[in-house]
């Protein structure tokens, strides 16, 4: 593994944000504020968070990330929902990591992905810009070009992207649709958590609307204006609607579920290199479908 880097802070850089202070020798902000956020950047021996504004003459230490071995892998299965020469749109199922981590180097969609998917600047993740949790399923981007990732990821920031998921949540909440403006960062307790109880708070915006009440249930059409980790989850949590059968925020198993009810069901966005509108929707795969069905029956 690569030597840590350290770096003094001088006079011209004192009241910077840590993370900017980062970017240009670690090449860029967003690289700055992974390894912050991964607990791998100290100031004076001690973590601190990305809006921390460093004083001249701290020593800043950041460990290198773990190398993770990338290894063509064709294992994870995947369907194409839309492909041109640009890009395409996958549909992935439940249980399939996007892109190789510790704990996760091989089978992942990226690895499958591997010599039709190109663009940016990890080639563990070439091609990726925006990701699903493992037990999520449905549609992502995928860039086939350097170009198209480029675009893409600006896109995405500047919220140009339509970006639909189905939830089933527990209980059915008091407005048939509503805004969730709650910032979200490692909660401050259990650092494996993403939460709105937090010391680093980075912007987060959900919208949802009621699409059918059910037994103890709702079905709700959720659309993201942000794009936090875990944020649908942690935002329905946090008004006391959390997704059934997620295991982290709220109950594992109901209603006979191996995983929370999540799924991307639409992507919508103008092509990013031609004049075309792209609208692309995925039926809810079997096992959402069939509790979905089961609780309709109850009605």
């Amino acid at each position: 593994m690569p030597a840590p880097l350290t770096l003094e802070v001088g006079a011209e850089a004192a009241g910077e944000r840590l993370d900017l202070f980062l970017a240009q020798p670690l090449g860029s902000r967003a690289r700055a504020q992974r390894l912050i956020d991964a607990g791998l950047v100290t100031v004076d021996g001690a973590a601190r968070p990305k809006r921390h504004k460093v004083s001249a003459g701290e020593r800043v230490e950041v460990t290198p990330e773990p190398v993770v071995d990338v290894e063509p892998s064709g294992d994870a299965p995947f369907a194409v929902a839309w492909e041109d020469e640009h890009l395409l749109i996958v549909d992935k199922p439940a249980g399939v990591v996007v892109h190789p981590a510790p704990g996760n180097r091989t089978g992942t969609l990226s690895q499958a992905l591997a010599g039709r998917a190109a663009g940016g600047e990890d080639p563990s993740r070439a091609g990726i810009v925006h990701r699903l949790d493992r037990d999520t399923s449905g549609l992502l981007i995928v860039a086939k070009t350097e170009e198209a990732h480029r675009e893409l990821k600006r896109m995405i920031e500047a919220r140009d992207v339509t970006r639909e998921y189905v939830a089933l949540v527990e209980g059915t909440p008091p407005a048939r649709s509503g805004t969730i403006d709650a910032p979200i960062g490692r909660d401050r307790r259990v650092r494996t958590r993403m939460s709105t109880e937090t010391d680093d708070p980075r912007d987060a915006r959900t919208h949802f609307r009621l699409e059918r009440a059910l037994p103890d249930s709702a079905l709700l059409r959720v659309t993201l204006e942000t794009g936090r980790t875990h944020q649908i989850r942690v935002h329905l949590e946090a008004i006391g609607h959390p997704v059934v059968g997620d295991p982290e925020y709220g109950r594992a198993g109901r209603f006979g579920l191996e995983r929370q009810f999540l799924h991307a069901a639409r992507l919508a966005f103008a092509h990013p290199l031609r004049d075309e509108q792209v609208d692309v929707s995925s039926p809810l795969p079997p096992d959402l479908a069939a509790v979905l069905a089961q609780l309709q029956a109850q009605v």
